[in-house]
């Protein structure tokens, strides 16, 4: 695991950044247009990742530089300086639940230092995720959904019935959501939000211990950069549907296609992570309106330090 670290002031930017992109989503929550929601969001974070003293490289982005006009992967922000960093972001984590107005809808990015983030193609992973306080490889990617339930409730030293496990409400996960009931647990299901499942792992007050499934691989990344913050453990692997995305695997550098990741392959630097809810959720208020004030409420961390701040901004509309 590498050494090298960010400095401290970038944490209160990549909360300035974050909280951009939640207001300008949040403006069209509601409005039934995923793609205006998502397009203020990216529009409003790379602008102020532009006014940043940093020469960034995103590397989880929208997606490829044919494919998205703005914080594409390979795109180069900021104004250039000392600080020089790779950039996984989404700027709308919930287009859909923002159009509707739904919870949980969130702003993410990680910072790490250049060349320590997995260049995720933009495919899907299988993954499994935890909180922290158990013991290294309690969790298994190869093993049966069951089996890492039995094993999480024996380390915490509870029955199965007693651990409840997150999984995205997809027809592809039937068979997991299957055998996750089959030995007790409770399972909590979402209809979005990839990067917020995982990280509910790593809050108590979520009653989350597990995350199970099949969802995209820059999340992955994302949320990778979460849990190093906390300790949090995590496996993935990435999945292959058709040639032309084992080429885009190919363009990013990308030559073990079975590889099993964990945590620390895919952030391999400390890392700082930051999310500011759109909407309300699970773990963060959403942007809303009072007394002439727009509001803000942001999850900032940074796994140097291995700190976790809340941090509530208000300013006039």
């Amino acid at each position: 695991m590498s050494s090298e670290i960010l400095d401290r002031s970038l944490v209160l930017d990549a909360v300035r950044v974050t909280e951009a992109a939640a207001i300008a989503a949040w403006r069209l929550a509601g409005r039934g247009d995923e793609k205006a929601a998502d397009q203020a969001a990216v529009d409003a974070m790379r602008t102020a990742l532009n006014d940043l003293e940093l020469e960034g490289e995103i590397v989880i982005g929208e997606g490829e530089r044919d494919e998205a006009p703005m914080l594409y992967i390979g795109e180069k922000v900021g104004l250039g300086g000392k600080h020089k960093i790779d950039i996984a972001l989404d700027p709308l984590e919930g287009t859909t639940l923002t159009a509707k107005a739904m919870a949980n809808a969130l702003a993410v990015m990680a910072w790490a230092p250049k060349g320590t983030l997995l260049n995720a193609p933009d495919t899907y992973m299988d993954k499994i995720a935890c909180g922290p306080g158990y013991p290294p490889g309690v969790i298994d990617l190869d093993k049966a959904p069951a089996e890492n339930v039995k094993a999480m409730a024996a380390a915490k030293g509870v029955d199965a019935s007693e651990i409840t496990v997150c999984i995205l409400d997809r027809p592809r996960h039937a068979d997991i959501i299957a055998s996750v009931r089959a030995s007790g647990a409770r399972i909590h299901l979402i209809t979005d939000g990839d990067v917020a499942g995982v990280i509910n792992t790593a809050d108590p007050e979520t009653g989350i211990d597990l995350y199970i499934g099949q969802g995209g691989a820059p999340e992955g990344v994302l949320a990778c950069a979460a849990l190093k913050c906390v300790g949090g453990q995590f496996q993935g692997r990435l999945v292959f549907r058709n040639a032309d995305e084992r080429a885009r695997a190919a363009r990013v550098g990308i030559t073990e296609l079975d590889k099993k990741y964990d945590l620390h392959e895919m952030v391999r630097a400390d890392a700082i992570f930051a999310a500011t809810g759109v909407t309300k959720g699970a773990l963060l208020d959403g942007v809303h309106m009072s007394g002439g004030f727009v509001h803000t409420h942001t999850l900032v961390m940074n796994s140097a330090t291995r700190t976790v701040r809340e941090v509530r901004m208000k300013r006039p509309v």
